[in-house]
């Protein structure tokens, strides 16, 4: 089982999910989030049911779309930390977006936390685990990367991208103990998008189930992991085929 895990965005949706699933298995957290009174009621929380096994959880204010403030953020974590095993890059956001509707600020905005930020965050990760000699990037990317979806074109670009970077980063580090995670989450119902129903999304499911199924698979170091498995593992071959009136967001 993993000693330490790092976790950014870790204030609400799966992030939040992994905190309180990692706190479960005993382990060490740092965890990272634009809003800091947030994390620090949720470590309040973790510490009030899971203290009893001497995890610690350290806390970090951070805005990974301000990319220059990410290393120094994350160094000085990883040193209260006293040493780290996995990196959960997991900040992002999402939008409605329509082209050429004047939401080139929203565009740019998604682009900037999960492109940027994530590259930014996998960066200064892959930097410490080189000095340590070992270590786990963990990038939570989406199924959205294999579809493209109406009124979603920034946020499947930005997830495509990461996906790409983290492919290509996996094959770069094989050779140096540094293993690279790539994880597609499905529809997890989360106030990611603002105006849009997850709940009634084909196959969702809860960001507890969601954070069981990715620490499973991080604790396997696997390459790629889809979740939930059941149905989307089975129906990947059909992604960049579905019609898109099948994938259109209903607000």
């Amino acid at each position: 089982m993993t000693n330490t895990v790092v976790i950014t965005g870790a204030s609400s949706g799966i992030g939040r999910a992994l905190a309180l699933e990692y706190a479960g298995r005993g382990c060490h957290l740092g965890l990272t989030a634009r809003r800091l009174p947030v994390l620090e009621e949720l470590r309040r929380e973790i510490l009030a049911e899971h203290g009893s096994k001497g995890i610690r959880v350290e806390v970090s204010g951070l805005d990974v779309a301000e990319e220059l403030t990410v290393a120094p953020g994350l160094k000085t974590l990883f040193e209260a930390l006293g040493g780290v095993d996995v990196v959960i890059v997991n900040a992002g956001v999402n939008d409605v977006t329509e082209i050429g509707k004047g939401d080139l600020d929203k565009q740019v905005r998604l682009i900037r936390t999960n492109v940027i930020g994530a590259i930014a965050t996998v960066d200064a990760a892959v930097a410490y685990f080189l000095s340590r000699g070992r270590g786990q990037v963990v990038g939570i990317s989406s199924l959205a990367s294999l579809q493209p979806i109406p009124l979603q074109a920034a946020y499947c670009a930005s997830k495509a991208g990461f996906s790409m970077y983290l492919d290509s980063a996996r094959i770069e580090l094989k050779a140096r103990n540094i293993h690279v995670t790539n994880i597609l989450p499905g529809y997890v119902k989360t106030d990611i998008v603002e105006g849009v129903d997850i709940g009634k999304m084909p196959f969702a499911v809860s960001p507890q189930r969601a954070a069981r199924e990715i620490a499973d698979l991080v604790e396997r170091r696997v390459k790629l992991g889809i979740v939930p498995a059941f149905p989307w593992k089975w129906l990947r071959p059909l992604f960049g085929h579905i019609p898109s009136r099948f994938t259109t967001p209903h607000q």
